[in-house]
Formats: structure tokens, C-alpha cells, sequence
């Protein structure tokens, strides 16, 4: 019987095996890839990595983490060149590389910040390189006189075989052979078969064919029972064990070495070998479903991963309008990401493809975000150019006294500032406090003037004398218009009356500007029924009076919080403003009142 076991795995398995076959079981390592995702790491920590690589006892053994940290160092480099505006050609060493090629090609220009990065990698690449080819050398060339050596026991097998001689010689000779020949190191791969299945026949004939000693053949045929019936037991222990993986490797080993062990009885040849077989199956058996589910598990994670590039795609494509929405889509993009780093590898074909999607959606969204916060910038230093701009001609008022032109003026150039988007941050406070100071300047002067016209009881004898002028006024419907809206800019060109009159002055001049301009609304436009005769005027409907009373509402809204801004320093000014502050903010709650009553009516009347 031929005791030789074919483990029979999936595909994906049967690769791993054949890897096995050609490696040594110790220089096996686990792929980088699972243990760091090398994607992740800066150039400097990739040449750290190499570095102690290259520094390690069992670096010889690491030739595929050397040539996935040259990959991944590559990669990084050229996509850094990139980013830099430089040409991202980088030049990988090969197999095809001299091993004392560990320059830099010279560049014309100036010398790129990357150069001697790569270089410093380079040369560290090309000494492992020169070291590592040295050492395959040196193997090839042990194993190669192992074979030799091999050859030649197997020429002493055979001699002591065909002229076995006395028994009590021939025997501790074929000992010496068996110990002689288990102390060789390996073979080359493609010898290993051949040198092995002609070691085993002449063993056997030796053991069949010729009639030794029953006694010390008896305690041989023990002793490898002995041997194998542990190997059993091993390969028993290994079918439990949880890392399929080294059990797998393991029970190659164990093949390895029963192959060197001699026979058994006869009466235990098919038994033994049957045990050792039924513990080598289960292994293989829970190696291929290893694999099958591990194909499975990634095959599910690339799925989460294209899920993830679908959702980051789509944020990227989205239409932005605001620094909040940037803001808030930022921090979605950081919590995909967070959750992409939870997710394991996908199939090694489609996980770096996977990757460079995902990382080229994330790119293209912070791109697209610089960009417009670098157009929001610009924006913002017109707006302070603008902003300067009022600042300069509000400060070349301040001393002026043609106080009406100036007035008007001011209150203008509020409105534009008001109307002029932010400025940098950093800018605001500073040129509003410079604006309101030049205002707050000419209004003071304005308030306090010698001839008592700026006092606040001045201010009441002008609107006292603007109320009388509208009395005066003789309707004409070709130029009421224009009159209603020159009348409204010199009530607001004048300034705040003592408090106590401000109801009453303020009922005067809605009467009088009613009895002038009836149904005359906000900006002088007449509103229904506003082109009838004083004495032909139609009531005012429920609906009518209400958004009669909400236009002056909002007018009288509008004035405050124009005039709020121009309060001067003086004493009291502070309590003045708070007491106009409430004013305004009880108006604006009457406010939504009158919007709310005028709806219901409207749906009333639709009824």
C-alpha cells in the first residue's frame, strides 16, 4: 500500500497548497495585507516598516511583506507626486533592476521634496534584494548537496539491499543509514518525489526481502508503530484545532515526516494508515470550508464596501449651496469612513479596486469643498472691500452739517451695509465698531447742535411742523404719489422726539397722512378703493383693515430698527435703546397676529 495522502481542496486552496510546496513551511507568513492595511500608511512609516524588516532575524524569510511594502511605498509615492503637481512616473525596481542600482534618475528643475525619500527606500530595497538573492543562492546550493548527499545514502541503501551480509551487521548499518538520512536538510522541489518514492522502496525491500533478525525486526516494526500511532494522535488533535490554517500546515509537516518513518507489522500496515488518513481528511475538510467561507465573508464585504462608494458618490455629486451643508455632509463622509474601517477585506482581486473607488469619491467631495470655500473666501473680501468702501464715505460725513443730505445719507448707506454679505470673521467687529463710530459722530453732533434743532425737542417742533405741512397739502392724484413719499423721508430724517410724545406725535402723523392720502400704502401706491375722492371713499373691508393696519405696522417696525442703530453715546442712550428694543419686539408679535387674523378672514370670505 501506498501510504500517501492528496489532500482534495477547492481551488483557491489548492493554490495555497502548491505556494506551500515551493516554501518552506517555516518562511510561510501571514499576507501583510491582513495584518496592517499598508493603504494607510505615510511614506515615512512605510521606509520605518521595511526598515525593520530589513533589521529582523527571519528577514529572509519575509520576501512577500518586502514586496508588498515596495508596492504599497510605490503606490503611495506616485499618488503624493500627484497631489504635489508632479510628474506621478515613479520607477519601481523589478527583478530586472541591477542590485546596485539604488539611485534616483537626476531631474531637471528644481529637485522634487520626494527625491530623497525615494531614494532612501530605493537603496534600503536593493541591499535586501542583493541580501536575499544571496541567500536563495546559498539554499539552492545546500539543497542541492543535500540532494547529492541523499543520492548517495540511497547508493549505500541499495548496496546493503542487494549484499544484505550477516544480519547482525547488516542491520546497525541500515540504522545508520535511516539516522544518516533524516539529519539532511531538504531537496530541491522538483527532486523531492523521485529522491523520496526511491528511498521508500529500497527501505521496504530491505525490510521484506530480506530475512533478518525476528527479534530485531520485531522491535523496529515497534517502534515506527510507536512513531505513526503518535502522528495519529496528532493529526487527531489538529482536526479540533481552531486555527484551520496552521493545523492544515502542521499536518504537512506530519506527512512529511511519516513518509521517513519505516513499516509496521503487517497485521497493522492498513489500520494505522487508515487512522492517519480518516484525521487527514477531516483537516482537509475543515481547510476547504475555511476557505469557501472566507470567500463568502469577503464576497459580503465587498458589497458593504460598494455600498459605501455608492452613498459617498452620490454626497460628492450633490448640489451644495452653504457652509452649514458642507459642514454636515463633512461629518457624514467622516462617519462612512469610520464604518468602512470596520468592515474586513474583500476578495484580494476587487479589494484595492474597491479602495481607489472609494478613496477617489472622498477626494473628489473635499476637493469640490475647498473649492468652494476658497470661492466663499473671495467672497467675502469683495464684501469687506464694499463694506470699506461706506466706511470711508460715512467717515467723510461725520463732521458735515447739512444735516437733512447727511441724514438721508447715513441712513442709506445702513441700508447698503445691511444689504452686503459677511466679511472674514476676524474683519467684522472691527469695521463695524469704525462704521458705527463715524455715525454715531455725526449723529451726536446732529442731536446736540448749539441752535437747539438737534435737541429731541427740536426734533418734536420739526415733525409738529412736517404734520402741519401735510395739513396744507391740496390732494392731486398726478402727484400724491410722489408728495406721500417725500413726506415719509422727512419724518425719517428726523430724529427721535422725547418719549413720552412719541405715541402721540406719532398718531398725528398717521392721521394727517390718512386724511391726505387715504388708502395710500407703503412705498406711495394706492391700494383698493385708493383712487376715490376724500368724500367717496368705499369702507375698508374686515380683510382691508387688517392689512391696512399690518402695512403701518411694518413701516413703524422698519423705522425703529433704522433709527435704533443711530441712538449717540450720551447718558441715557442706553435705556432709550432697550425701551425701543421691547417696542419692536412687541410689535413684531402684534405682527404675526394681524398675518394670522387676515388668513383666517381671506378663507372666510372663500367660503
Amino acid at each position: 500500500m501506498s501510504e500517501e495522502i492528496k489532500p482534495v481542496v477547492n481551488a483557491e486552496a489548492a493554490d495555497v497548497e502548491k505556494q506551500e510546496q515551493t516554501i518552506p513551511a517555516e518562511e510561510v507568513k501571514t499576507p501583510v495585507e491582513e495584518v496592517v492595511d499598508l493603504g494607510k500608511k505615510t511614506l515615512a512609516e512605510l521606509s520605518e516598516l521595511f526598515q525593520r524588516l530589513k533589521e529582523s532575524e527571519d528577514r529572509m524569510k519575509r520576501s512577500k511583506e518586502a514586496e508588498a511594502l515596495k508596492s504599497a511605498f510605490y503606490k503611495r509615492l506616485s499618488k503624493e507626486k500627484a497631489d504635489a503637481g508632479e510628474d506621478a512616473t515613479v520607477e519601481e525596481p523589478d527583478d530586472n533592476t541591477p542590485a546596485d542600482d539604488a539611485t534616483v534618475p537626476l531631474q531637471s528643475g528644481p529637485v522634487s521634496p520626494f527625491a530623497a525619500i525615494e531614494a532612501g527606500f530605493k537603496s534600503l530595497y536593493m541591499d535586501y534584494k542583493k541580501e536575499r538573492a544571496d541567500y536563495n543562492r546559498e539554499q539552492d546550493a545546500q539543497r542541492e548537496e543535500n540532494l547529492q548527499k541523499k543520492q548517495a545514502i540511497i547508493e549505500e541503501l541499495k548496496a546493503l539491499v542487494e549484499e544484505p551480509g550477516e544480519m547482525k551487521d547488516a542491520f546497525p548499518k541500515f540504522r545508520d543509514i535511516q539516522n544518516r538520512w533524516r539529519e539532511v536538510g531538504p531537496v530541491p522541489q522538483q527532486n523531492f518525489r523521485d529522491i523520496n518514492d526511491t528511498y521508500q522502496l529500497y527501505v521496504t525491500k530491505f525490510y521484506d526481502l530480506v530475512d533478518i533478525n525476528r527479534e530485531l525486526r520485531d522491535l523496529d516494526f515497534k517502534k515506527n508503530l510507536e512513531a505513526k500511532t503518535a502522528f495519529c494522535e496528532r493529526a487527531e488533535a489538529l482536526s479540533a484545532d481552531e486555527d484551520v490554517v496552521e493545523a492544515f500546515k502542521e499536518l504537512q509537516k506530519l506527512h512529511e515526516q511519516w513518509k521517513d518513518l519505516g513499516p509496521v507489522a503487517k497485521e497493522y500496515r492498513d489500520a494505522i494508515w487508515e487512522r492517519f488518513r480518516a484525521a487527514t481528511a477531516v483537516i482537509n475538510k475543515r481547510y476547504q470550508a475555511h476557505f469557501e467561507g472566507l470567500k463568502s465573508q469577503q464576497q459580503d464585504n465587498l458589497e458593504a464596501k460598494t455600498a459605501l462608494c455608492e452613498e459617498v458618490e452620490a454626497i460628492a455629486a450633490k448640489e451644495i449651496t452653504s457652509s452649514a451643508e458642507w459642514n454636515a455632509l463633512s461629518k457624514k463622509i467622516e462617519e462612512i469612513q469610520a464604518k468602512w474601517r470596520t468592515i474586513g477585506f474583500a476578495t484580494r482581486k476587487e479589494n484595492q479596486k474597491v479602495y481607489e473607488r472609494f478613496r477617489a469619491a472622498c477626494d473628489k467631495f473635499f476637493e469640490r469643498k475647498r473649492a468652494s470655500f476658497t470661492e466663499f473666501k473671495d467672497s467675502m473680501n469683495e464684501n469687506l472691500q464694499k463694506k470699506m468702501a461706506i466706511i470711508e464715505e460715512a467717515e467723510s460725513l461725520k463732521d458735515s452739517t447739512d444735516w437733512k443730505a447727511t441724514t438721508e445719507r447715513l441712513i442709506e448707506l445702513q441700508k447698503q451695509w445691511k444689504e452686503i454679505g459677511a466679511v472674514p470673521r476676524k474683519k467684522s467687529e472691527q469695521i463695524w465698531k469704525r462704521f458705527r463710530a463715524a455715525c454715531d459722530a455725526f449723529f451726536t453732533a446732529r442731536d446736540n447742535r448749539p441752535d437747539g434743532q438737534g435737541s429731541l425737542s427740536g426734533n418734536l417742533a420739526a415733525k409738529k411742523a412736517l404734520i402741519e405741512e401735510i395739513k396744507a397739502y391740496v390732494p392731486d392724484p398726478e402727484k400724491d404719489a410722489d408728495a406721500y413719499k417725500e413726506f415719509s423721508q422727512k419724518w425719517n430724517a428726523i430724529g427721535f422726539v422725547p418719549f413720552k410724545e412719541k405715541e402721540a406725535i406719532q398718531a398725528a402723523y398717521r392721521a394727517a397722512l390718512d386724511e391726505k392720502f387715504p388708502g395710500m400704502g407703503r412705498g406711495g401706491r394706492r391700494e383698493r378703493g385708493g383712487n376715490a375722492s376724500r368724500g367717496e371713499r368705499r369702507p375698508l373691508s374686515e380683510v382691508d383693515r387688517l392689512k391696512e393696519a399690518f402695512g403701518k405696522l411694518q413701516q413703524e417696525i422698519q423705522t425703529y430698527e433704522n433709527n435704533i442703530g443711530f441712538f449717540g453715546m450720551s447718558k441715557g442712550a442706553e435705556k432709550l435703546k432697550a425701551q425701543m428694543q421691547e417696542r419692536i419686539d412687541a410689535a413684531k408679535a402684534k405682527l404675526e397676529e394681524l398675518k394670522a387674523q387676515i388668513r383666517a378672514k381671506e378663507a372666510e370670505e372663500q367660503e
